[in-house]
């Protein structure tokens, strides 16, 4: 009697490989592939936002700043991410086999929406915290002023710093501010 068909290994080089054939973006974890969905309005200007203060309040220093295009690899994990926003300083994300993805980020920043809050506050951020660089995560809202700020304390503890209107967050990471009120302009609330 034959034995049943196994399913077949998909693992994450596979899936780079894959992915790059690919007309649409897909997440991956543990063997699983997930298609990426698109955004609102609100949710694409809270990421240009924060990106566009991110590479503002950085310019001169040697981090970089990638936006929702750029892969995030976190081999620990055995995941590949598209982060909203997220920015390594670390030297070995400037290699050239770090073109396609990165590993090292120092901050990574998810806007918050309603299909995906519940997923970027868990399970995710869990995965994330397998990346030693990663210093803070920050997470938007975009149908209200108000972000979370995670920053890993010296005892390797994740310690919430809350932000709502006129605050401004502090993201020691990567030594920079971002006042709150610009990640939501020209956002209709």
């Amino acid at each position: 009697m034959p034995l049943p068909m196994t399913k077949p290994e998909f693992d994450i080089d596979a899936y780079m490989a894959w992915e790059e054939e690919q007309a649409e973006r897909h997440e991956y974890l543990a063997g699983e592939v997930f298609a990426m969905s698109g955004g609102t309005d609100a949710h694409y200007t809270v990421l240009l936002n924060a990106a566009t203060s991110l590479k503002t309040a950085l310019a001169g220093k040697p981090c970089r700043v990638f936006v929702s295009g750029m892969k995030l690899r976190i081999d620990r994990a055995d995941a590949v991410f598209y982060p909203d926003v997220f920015v390594t300083c670390d030297l070995r994300d400037r290699q050239s086999d770090a073109s396609l993805a990165k590993q090292y980020p120092s901050l990574i920043v998810e806007v918050l929406s309603d299909a995906t809050a519940a997923f970027d506050r868990g399970r995710k951020f869990e995965l994330y915290q397998q990346i030693d660089t990663l210093g803070e995560y920050l997470l938007i809202e975009q149908d209200r002023k108000h972000a979370d700020l995670f920053r890993k304390n010296d005892e390797g503890l994740w310690v919430l710093h809350p932000a709502g209107p006129g605050d401004v967050i502090r993201l020691d990471s990567i030594g920079a501010e971002l006042m709150l009120e610009m990640l939501y302009e020209d956002v209709e609330l």
